[in-house]
């Protein structure tokens, strides 16, 4: 066995054949993080022994004869947004600090039915609301690919975890890009799925209507493999669309063999030229493309003209149901808790002492754009912007199979750049934002680096419940490209 494993499907493959145990997998991870877990911050906790007790169950099914699953001892680490029963669960926030929730998330207890072993809980922006991780309340994590860098966010500490060798896979929460764009700075693959495909059950809520499980991984395959493996109806959350769940991984198959040829591949007019994108970064997308042209794929062109509104929407959108959802936080049934000399005076006290700033910022706005004589003018006026979104995305793919585009404007930036201006910040979401507001997959794959070496990413968006189809055009375009394999600090 090498070193250090990388690929989940290699891992998987070797544990299920009893070629190498999971047990030593496992150790060989957690000697990575033990190692360099200080230079990166990609972890709120590692779970140590629960992960050696997971292995060592694996290890034992496979000496029974039986099949541990898909994912079998492959190591993987968890968004502090996802419960897992019996371990602290903070989203990134003092206001949770010391809850430990009573279930698991349907996303995490169907990845450990499949034989994944979790390594810890990821560092994140604070109820998942950031694009830099730098948000965070217990403290900073650095992009394993420039250690001055950010690692992206909100999903940063799962994207670097990656990157760094830390776990073979992991998953994290996105609303608004938090899973592509961290990927993208990180130089991994991360992919959103159709909302409905992955339950939302044990996720902390950030926005309802548009938060979305999903995986990041250092291929297109092992980011398949564990879409596969948590997705699917489940009668725990509402919004969870029932029905038979298609292989994905023939997807993967046919992309590896067959290539796109012949298939429509659009450039979105209004991400690819947008004002503001680093140049390096609408250079590598512009070779990335015309390698794609090379191979077969046929190039259209297609405006989206409603999505010069879909970042104003958003930040509408999001902040009012974030408003809405984190009014439980109040100190009464679990976490901080300030004194007050009534109820009211208690929930204040402990909301300025539990929130931060940008969580606070965005519960605002969000308030304002609900109350009494502005839902109309801000929230209504979004929502309607976000129906024609949909429709827009939808003209576009009659004339085409998938979109493309740049899956952030820039490359990772440096820490501390953006965090007195919000507005930057949250241009950095521009070309993700579209995919959830109109609940449609999408996939971030590294498609070259800048001079000095920082990962530029390539985003593939494909209509609603057409996964196989996304994981295909991704699994061609990295034939082509070339995966980035981990930083081996």
């Amino acid at each position: 066995m090498t070193a250090v494993i990388t690929t989940a499907a290699g891992i998987a493959r070797g544990v299920r054949s009893g070629e190498y145990p999971a047990a030593r997998v496992l150790e060989e991870y957690l000697a990575r993080i033990a190692a360099h877990e200080d230079r990166i911050g990609a972890f709120l906790l590692v779970a140590q022994e629960r992960a050696r007790a997971a292995a060592e169950a694996i290890d034992a099914r496979v000496a029974a004869g039986e099949d541990p699953g898909l994912l079998a001892g492959v190591p993987l680490a968890v968004k502090d947004a996802l419960c897992l029963a019996g371990l602290p669960t903070t989203a990134g926030s003092k206001i949770l600090q010391g809850w430990h929730p009573p279930y698991t998330a349907t996303a995490v207890a169907r990845l450990e039915e499949a034989g994944a072993v979790v390594v810890g809980k990821t560092n994140l922006d604070e109820f998942a609301m950031g694009s830099s991780n730098e948000n965070s309340a217990y403290k900073v994590c650095r992009n394993p690919r420039g250690l001055d860098r950010v690692p992206g966010g909100s999903s940063g500490g799962s994207a670097a975890a990656v990157a760094a060798g830390f776990a073979s896979v992991a998953i994290g929460s996105d609303t608004g890009g938090s899973i592509r764009q961290p990927a993208s700075l990180c130089g991994v693959v991360g992919m959103k799925p159709t909302y409905g495909r992955v339950s939302r059950y044990g996720l902390i809520a950030f926005a309802s209507s548009l938060d979305q499980i999903g995986p990041l991984a250092g291929t297109v395959e092992d980011a398949a493999l564990v879409y596969q493996s948590m997705a699917g109806a489940d009668p725990m959350d509402a919004t969870s669309i029932p029905g038979d769940l298609p292989d994905v991984l023939s997807g993967v198959k046919e992309g590896r063999e067959a290539g796109i040829a012949g298939m429509r591949v659009a450039l979105v007019t209004e991400l690819c030229e947008m004002e503001g994108t680093d140049p390096t970064v609408a250079r590598v997308f512009e070779e990335t493309v015309k390698k794609l042209e090379k191979s077969g794929a046929v190039l259209v062109e297609v405006s989206v003209p409603s999505l010069v509104h879909a970042l104003s929407a958003y930040y509408l959108i999001a902040p009012a149901e974030c408003s809405s959802n984190l009014a439980r936080f109040d100190g009464v049934r679990f976490g901080l808790r300030e004194a007050g000399d009534d109820v009211e005076a208690m929930n204040r006290a402990t909301r300025e002492a539990g929130f931060g700033p940008e969580v606070k910022r965005r519960i605002m706005l969000g308030t304002y754009a609900l109350s009494s004589g502005y839902i109309d003018a801000y929230y209504g006026k979004a929502q309607r912007i976000r129906t024609l979104v949909i429709r827009d995305l939808e003209a576009a793919f009659t004339q085409a199979d998938v979109l493309l585009s740049p899956t952030s404007p820039t490359v990772a930036f440096p820490l501390g750049a953006r965090t007195d201006d919000p507005m930057s910040m949250y241009i950095s979401d521009i070309c993700t934002i579209p995919a959830n507001l109109a609940g449609i997959p999408a996939l971030s794959l590294p498609c070259g680096t800048d001079d000095a070496g920082l990962p530029v990413g390539l985003q593939v968006m494909a209509p609603v419940l057409s996964e196989s189809l996304l994981f295909r055009v991704a699994c061609a375009a990295e034939t082509l490209i070339g995966a980035l394999p981990p930083v081996l600090l």
